[in-house]
């Protein structure tokens, strides 16, 4: 398990480039006094809006990330965007497998290995996103999903990458305006098998990859998630989207994890 805690948002198609920078300003203000040897937190804006944001803060203390990326370092792929683009932007972390990203836009497992590969290879940490649909966790297939997804978008991973690599567990029937937060009990048995899984997969260098819970995460749920030691950190969707309001469930959550 992870000794950090970690916290972290994907703004998704919200917020513009003032917006972003607005927001991200204020929020690293808030929490500048939480220490990075045992805290960290990331945001994960929208294409258009990086370059600004990444000068409008200091990622030793806020790292920012991209939503997705392409395999390929270059080519006829009209509307991508490549590892050698976003590496100009000193970015520290790569968002892969987002759920809409493998429903809404068809993306495979197999998909999603290529661009864990790209993004390690070109020096990004890989925060790859795992989650069954509702129809997966009613016909009770929940665990061989989860297992499957990880063999697959890890394969030809080597033990020694895994210092960067995070995984977001978010079950789908969780996600977006509609979602159902996962009972803390259902959250702490998946990561439980997330965690199984990566030490089948890399041996002792998989327990130290940090598995964070996300899909419909807020201030009343935060705290009894946190205190899972199964759950090393929130990844938070719209009750983060407000500076000040995840700085509050930030500190209420840490204060949880630690009483």
């Amino acid at each position: 398990m992870s000794k950090k805690i970690y916290f972290g948002t994907n703004l998704k198609m919200y917020k513009n480039i003032h917006d972003t920078t607005a927001y991200l300003t204020e929020l690293a203000a808030l929490t500048a006094d939480l220490s990075p040897a045992e805290f960290q937190l990331f945001v994960i804006p929208s294409y258009t809006s990086l370059s600004a944001a990444s000068q409008s803060i200091n990622q030793e203390h806020l790292l920012l990330g991209a939503q997705n990326m392409c395999w390929e370092e270059q080519g006829q792929f009209t509307g991508e965007i490549s590892p050698l683009m976003l590496s100009e932007l000193e970015l520290g972390l790569v968002m892969i497998g987002h759920s809409e990203r493998r429903h809404i836009f068809r993306e495979t497992n197999v998909d999603e290995n290529k661009k864990v590969l790209a993004t390690l290879d070109h020096g990004f940490t890989a925060l790859l996103c795992i989650g069954e649909t509702a129809e997966e966790k009613y016909y009770g297939i929940s665990d061989e999903v989860l297992r499957t997804q990880l063999k697959v978008c890890f394969h030809n991973v080597s033990p020694d990458q895994t210092a960067h690599l995070w995984v977001a567990y978010e079950p789908v029937w969780s996600i977006g305006v509609n979602g159902i937060p996962a009972s803390a009990e259902y959250a702490d048995e998946k990561h439980q098998v997330i965690h199984q899984t990566l030490h089948e997969i890399f041996g002792e260098a998989g327990d130290s990859i940090p598995v964070l819970y996300g899909g419909s995460v807020n201030p009343g749920n935060a705290n009894e998630l946190i205190r899972l030691a199964s759950v090393d950190g929130l990844f938070v969707g719209r009750s983060a989207w407000n500076a000040r309001d995840f700085n509050i469930l930030i500190r209420n959550a840490i204060n949880a994890r630690n009483t």
